[in-house]
């Protein structure tokens, strides 16, 4: 397993259209990615469990991801994070 923390800069969060980026971003590594916000753990490859967790701006966020592929998912899910995830 490998993790990084990060932060959500774009300004509205992670609301639906971020969450399905980053789902359709991390979805084809493989492994499992989760997302530790607030001491809580969720499946980033829900959509439910994204926009559950009511991820804001300025949220810190740790991606872990473990399986095939960790790390290359892991760099690839920290770099859409800092850069907007699109916005």
């Amino acid at each position: 397993m490998v993790s990084a923390k990060t932060t959500i800069v774009n300004p509205m969060g992670m609301h639906m259209r971020p969450a399905q980026l980053f789902i359709k971003e991390v979805t084809p590594f493989g492994c499992d990615v989760t997302i530790n916000v607030n001491g809580k753990d969720i499946n980033a490859k829900s959509i439910m469990n994204l926009m559950a967790a009511c991820i804001k701006q300025g949220s810190e966020i740790e991606i872990k991801c473990s399986g095939d592929n960790e790390e290359a998912c892991l760099k690839a899910a920290v770099a859409l994070v800092e850069s907007g995830l699109g916005e």
